[in-house]
């Protein structure tokens, strides 16, 4: 019997009127729980019109942010700060002011520069850190892609110095592609309100110029691959080629890689290995993971996961479990066939954006409980709730193809 998964009827969060940075999307929430309260902490991904940058002849930008909010019923209900981002873009235009300080003190490219979307918040060996997709420049009203006919804006705001050179930060800003974002995250200033000290821009985590790449988090302890302690990462390349066994899959899948250094991701100095493509109806468009792993038991780890089949079917969420080999890259163990959750109440259904959206992209477990945050509609946030013993018992009657296990 399935698990039983219990939703919220209405929005935690949504667009706020009148409010310049979040007035169009608020979605996407990473949430963590208080280390010495039951309160829960949320960054949300929003977005709204941005006139004074508007450049003529073009759509008002949409930079994304990062806003903040905080419960203290386990999630049922969520108080927002409207009054400001907690993360904002710099959007800068000129090559030489696309910089930022990282957390040596060095001047590095600032590949947030534009957007900064889709926070997912873990540990690294006790330190917190926020993961986040991010873009040099803001796009126009970029949903408007997935209408008929599609209407492209992502490129409206790279600027001319960016159309010519072959060095890699060149080519990640004339495409505009994601680029996976790593900061480290003082959650002792975020829940006080000190946004400005709260986060402190580590090393982008995937290369631009190889791939757009989203869906983006570390395991929390290092892992020991090819006779070596390594951290280990899982991401979802848009271009699966670039990567080893990639063109045999032939769609955007769950990657997992190894470096010994967090700044090594990014290089050629990490490796990595397919760990997961679509196999059923509702993936045939791609797969990637939803939020960071978590631990279930000495070697295994409980990934939650999206697929989308196609605009009109959407984004569904399954799980999987994954277990660490001696001296090589965790595998699937077992995966659940079918779409756990996917937008059925009224109000995570499209309007806007046409594609049926329910995206989880945080997991916590608070006594029986696994909580979960998720997207809808790409505008709205809401939280769902199941029971975590019950979940991984049900993924457990699967191995790793789908195919049902007899009772042991």
């Amino acid at each position: 019997m399935a698990p039983q998964f219990r939703y919220s009827s209405q929005p935690v969060l949504e667009p706020a009127a009148g409010c310049d940075w979040a007035s169009k999307m608020v979605l996407n929430p990473a949430i963590v729980k208080d280390p010495v309260s039951d309160r829960l902490h949320m960054l949300f991904r929003a977005t709204g019109p941005w006139s004074q940058k508007r450049l003529e002849g073009k759509h008002d930008p949409y930079p994304i942010f990062l806003g903040y909010a905080f419960s203290d019923d386990l999630g049922a209900t969520w108080e927002a700060d409207f009054s400001r981002p907690a993360l904002a873009p710099s959007l800068n235009w000129n090559e030489a002011d696309i910089v930022i300080h990282n957390v040596n003190g060095e001047l590095v490219k600032d590949y947030a520069n534009g957007c900064i979307e889709d926070p997912r918040i873990f540990q690294v060996e006790g330190e917190w850190y926020v993961s986040v997709a991010c873009r040099l420049f803001p796009p126009g009203p970029y949903w408007l892609v997935e209408q008929d006919p599609p209407v492209q804006t992502r490129y409206d705001y790279v600027p001319e110095w960016a159309l010519t050179g072959d060095e890699p930060f060149h080519v990640t800003a004339r495409m505009n592609e994601t680029v996976t974002v790593l900061y480290k995250l003082n959650l002792d200033k975020l829940k006080a309100g000190h946004y400005e000290e709260a986060f402190t821009y580590v090393c982008p985590l995937t290369d631009g110029a190889r791939s757009d790449n989203r869906d983006v988090f570390l395991f929390p302890e290092k892992m020991m691959i090819d006779g070596k302690r390594q951290y280990v990462l899982l991401h979802r390349p848009m271009n699966p080629a670039h990567f080893p066994g990639g063109e045999a899959a032939g769609m955007p899948s769950i990657f997992v890689a190894a470096a010994e250094r967090i700044e090594d991701f990014a290089t050629s100095e990490a490796t990595h290995c397919l760990m997961a493509t679509g196999i059923f109806d509702w993936e045939e468009d791609r797969i990637g993971a939803s939020w960071p792993p978590l631990q279930i038991s000495e070697d295994e780890w409980l990934i939650s996961y999206h697929g989308k089949k196609d605009v009109h079917f959407g984004y569904t969420q399954s799980f999987m479990i994954v277990k660490e080999r001696d001296n090589g890259f965790p595998v699937v163990t077992h995966r659940c066939p079918d779409r756990l959750m996917f937008a059925q109440q009224d109000w995570e259904m499209p309007s806007d954006y046409p594609t049926p959206c329910l995206f989880a992209t945080a997991g916590i477990v608070v006594g029986d409980d696994l909580i979960i945050s998720y997207g809808a509609a790409d505008q709205k946030v809401g939280i769902a709730w199941v029971n975590y013993e019950d979940l991984i018992a049900h993924i457990r009657h699967y191995d790793a193809d789908g195919n049902a296990l007899e009772d042991r």
